[in-house]
């Protein structure tokens, strides 16, 4: 009898070992899909427990705070069935029945596979540290600070998971690096949720390129930043870019013709430097595939080396000239051309070329920073002007690099400027101009 109690519990003991390992990759599969959905970019504070919440996105309508996903079973999710949790994915139902607001991509990732979501529910629940943080409950303004109206938004705008599955397999791709790509950007990546155009009730205009050329055309502002589009636009979109540079941008957030800013370098931070080169790749090339918007945004981009001439002559008379030249071209060069990929090029810059200008005199103001990657370990900072330059020196200064060069973008109003300084944070102060 001891003999068998004993070979029972070796027998036991085996079994656990052997089942180890098994719970260790569905942990580490469900952290890659985790990365790849960029859940940490908003239930991640930083400096503080990661997916413990309270990341406030300041909306129109008013403030929302993420939520605490970590599996506390008080302030967090530890509660959750994993029906409960798929249901929260998928459909933007949480466990007490209410729904989220769509600041929670669930219309995206209705996309997501059964194995995805099971390898995530894993991850959260075993594979993260359980935290206690109670987040501060959303300032939103009424009406929109009631929930059960969201349930009839819900109805109306989020794809049913179902019926997204039968799209999905009725789907066909003859390169299966652009399925992969497809699912990527559509389903966990939620790209669209950024890069395209919402309506004036807040539903994405389009969920996936089957919808129609504007999905990935370029979104409305978050954050104060304009999301470029995604599609084959040669000016203002990827067309110039081919699959090994957008391989690289995903990866170190900076190549030969751009480099990272606003909400993208957290996605980059958090997520896609993150992702294998394969995936990276699917994701390049299924991009590849989306035409521009519209025949009239397909029209080439072409260097005028007219503003460079002038400059190296010294002639410095056209408006905003004199301030680029004192401000910027230390770094960004009199031709444009900038110090890739350490200082952007400026001439042929889909952001510079953006129809409208507000990502580029937020990084005026603001400054950026190109944070460290994996591949790509310097960080490096571009001051902002904030407390330099009055309203006006900055619309000339960007005016002028949306002119220069070939560029060929509209010019910025000092109304525009004043705008955009009115939404900066208190450690970029406004400028006091004197008066005449």
């Amino acid at each position: 009898m001891l003999a068998s109690a004993i070979l029972a519990v070796m027998v036991c003991g085996q079994s656990a070992r052997a089942q180890e390992p098994a719970r260790d990759d569905v942990i580490a599969r469900g952290e890659y899909v985790a990365r790849a959905a960029d859940c940490a970019a908003c239930h991640s504070v930083p400096g503080e427990a990661p997916f413990a919440g309270g990341m406030a996105f300041h909306l129109p309508t008013g403030t929302l705070y993420a939520p605490n996903i970590t599996p506390d079973r008080q302030t967090g999710i530890g509660q959750y069935s994993e029906a409960e949790f798929r249901r929260a994915l998928r459909r933007g139902i949480r466990r007490d029945g209410t729904t989220l607001y769509p600041a929670m991509p669930y219309p995206s990732y209705a996309r997501l596979t059964d194995e995805d979501v099971h390898v995530l529910y894993v991850y959260f629940m075993q594979g993260v540290k359980p935290v206690v943080h109670v987040v501060a409950q959303d300032g939103m303004s009424w009406p929109m600070s009631m929930r059960w109206p969201l349930s009839i938004w819900r109805m109306l705008y989020a794809p049913d998971p179902k019926t997204v599955r039968q799209d999905m397999d009725r789907r066909t791709f003859a390169d299966p690096l652009v399925a992969r790509g497809s699912y990527l950007v559509e389903g966990p990546g939620h790209c669209g949720a950024c890069h395209t155009p919402r309506a004036l009730t807040m539903q994405e205009k389009a969920l996936t390129a089957e919808d129609g050329p504007l999905y990935l055309s370029g979104g409305d502002a978050v954050d104060g930043w304009r999301p470029v589009s995604l599609r084959g636009e040669n000016r203002t979109g990827l067309g110039r870019w081919n699959e090994q540079d957008i391989v690289r941008f995903l990866a170190t957030g900076r190549m030969p013709l751009g480099a990272a800013f606003g909400g993208m370098t957290d996605a980059i931070g958090h997520g896609t430097q993150h992702m294998t080169d394969e995936d990276r790749l699917a994701i390049a090339r299924y991009l590849k595939t989306l035409s521009p918007a519209a025949p009239a945004l397909a029209r080439g981009w072409t260097y005028d080396p007219a503003v460079t001439d002038a400059l190296h002559a010294g002639d410095v008379s056209a408006r905003g000239a004199r301030a680029y030249v004192d401000s910027c071209a230390a770094c960004h060069r009199t031709d444009g051309h900038g110090y890739p990929t350490t200082f952007p090029p400026l001439a042929g810059n889909p952001v510079v070329m953006d129809p409208k200008p507000d990502s580029l005199i937020r990084i005026v103001l603001e400054g950026n920073t190109l944070r460290a990657t994996r591949q790509a370990p310097s960080a490096f900072v571009m001051p902002g002007f904030a407390a330099r330059m009055d309203d006006s020196t900055v619309a000339d200064t960007v005016t002028f690099i949306r002119a220069a060069w070939g560029n060929d973008a509209p010019a910025v109003t000092v109304t525009d400027v004043a705008r955009i300084r009115r939404t900066l944070s208190p450690e970029h102060p406004p400028v006091s101009v004197p008066m005449n």
